[in-house]
């Protein structure tokens, strides 16, 4: 089953303790439209300038990726460039300038409003009710959000997630759009609002998902070095909802299969973790779905007692 994902398509600079870059390939729609490919067909919908490289377009379009949703306007793409601390737990931006994405206003081809599936990324909430609008009758709806809607849109956001089956959010987002400290309390208040299932990422630490009293944890994946930890909970997104895809997994029924869901956040896991062995989307130019399948047996592994 398809997924029709919105968010930015960006170029990135990026500078960790392995090395710098200064301009890659990166945006949350592109991190989990790669992502997802290796599990179901995806169509992307953002913006990028006349600066938009052919090259970036065809690795896009070498994952199966439709692209009859990425608008080229006048213009420079979205530029985001920042540095990370010696751990990479951290990181300063140095440089955003929107571009053409200060602009974007979503609209869908109309091949894309009857995709099972809507992933809506990191943009104002507004824009991502006015996209589920757009859309015939999704199975199911899910997004992420960010510390700057929480703090300056809290009230569009809670509009948008009445409509949400599931919310990807991480461990501080949680407690800050929450109220909550505690993560499982955090995650019971977010389910009121909306969503019935909501998945917490904790970086290096791995993941919780919550659906009703049910959790679900997951620890990281141990990488021996992390080059570029860009994108890897857009990664994680794309393995997740793609493989809810594969598998057409519908979470506004009353039981699913408790296994399902664990499978898709570890394989939403294995997704960020290869996202980090490469700087920005290179790691993508070479995975496969034996590597992806051979890691998920590894976290099968070392989970199992």
């Amino acid at each position: 089953m398809s997924i029709v994902v919105v968010g930015s398509v960006a170029y990135d600079g990026v500078e960790t303790p392995h090395g710098k870059v200064e301009r890659m390939l990166g945006g949350s729609c592109t991190y989990i439209a790669l992502s997802a490919s290796y599990f179901s067909p995806v169509k992307i919908v953002g913006v990028v300038g006349d600066d938009f490289a052919q090259e970036d377009t065809d690795l896009l379009a070498s994952r199966g990726v439709d692209l009859a949703g990425l608008e080229r306007t006048p213009g420079k793409t979205f530029f985001w460039k920042g540095v990370y601390s010696a751990d990479m737990n951290d990181r300063e931006t140095l440089v955003t300038d929107l571009n053409v994405f200060e602009h974007f206003d979503p609209k869908l081809p109309d091949a894309y409003k009857d995709a099972e599936y809507l992933f809506l990324g990191n943009i104002q909430p507004t824009l991502q009710r006015n996209v589920r609008a757009q859309m015939t009758k999704p199975r199911i709806t899910g997004g992420d959000t960010m510390n700057l809607w929480i703090n300056i849109a809290r009230e569009e956001l809670l509009q948008t997630l009445k409509g949400w089956d599931f919310l990807l959010i991480n461990d501080g987002e949680a407690r800050l759009l929450s109220g909550e400290n505690n993560l499982r309390k955090a995650a019971r208040v977010i389910q009121e609002m909306g969503p019935n299932t909501v998945v917490i990422k904790r970086g290096e630490y791995g993941a919780m998902l919550f659906r009703g009293d049910d959790y679900f944890i997951v620890p990281g994946y141990l990488l021996e070095e992390v080059f570029d930890p860009t994108g890897a909970g857009d990664c994680f997104a794309g393995g997740f909802n793609g493989y809810l895809a594969q598998q057409g997994i519908d979470l506004g029924q009353g039981h699913i299969d408790r296994r399902e869901l664990s499978r898709a956040v570890i394989y939403g896991s294995v997704m960020g973790s290869f996202c980090c062995e490469r700087f920005g989307v290179d790691r993508f130019r070479t995975l496969t779905r034996a590597e992806i399948d051979g890691r998920f047996q590894e976290f099968k592994k070392f989970t199992d007692f």
